[in-house]
């Protein structure tokens, strides 16, 4: 085993997730002021621009040996494949991080809502499903994606 397959087996993955907890180990340890949180987010920012960066100026080839296809054909299925989990891991995410800051707001109001007037539950239960409706609305699309890939 070379040292380059070393660095590309242990080192790199090692670097990686340490440049990605570093700040959040940051804004753990730390006392919670506005101006560290801010500074924990730009590092963690940076932290994984620099992530991308390396990935994609360093490409780790050799990790991972499939048999070789032949044929155009088969290459551009499995890149389509590809693009298609990605497509569905990206609106399962974005879907839960849009669920995740609807709630955030309507709950807060709703329970002071309810707390004024007992009578409003029913508006307050609706606008808080509606927040999360946005998140079981990228699932399924993930579920659509994926049943057309395979």
């Amino acid at each position: 085993m070379s040292v380059y397959e070393i660095l590309e087996l242990i080192l790199l993955p090692l670097l990686i997730v340490a440049l990605l907890a570093l700040p959040v180990y940051t804004a753990i340890t730390k006392k919670k002021s506005a101006k560290s949180m801010r500074r924990a987010m730009i590092g963690n920012l940076c932290a994984f621009a620099a992530v991308m960066l390396t990935a994609i100026i360093i490409p780790v080839g050799g990790l991972v040996s499939a048999a070789e296809e032949t044929g155009a054909a088969a290459a551009a299925s499995g890149s389509g494949n590809g693009l298609g989990y990605l497509a569905a891991a990206l609106a399962v995410g974005v879907g839960s991080i849009g669920c995740g800051i609807a709630v955030g707001n309507a709950a807060p109001a709703a329970i002071g809502a309810l707390a004024e007037d007992p009578k409003s539950f029913a508006k307050a239960l609706i606008f808080v499903a509606l927040g999360e409706g946005v998140g079981i609305y990228g699932t399924l699309i993930a579920i659509m994606i994926i049943g057309k890939l395979g």
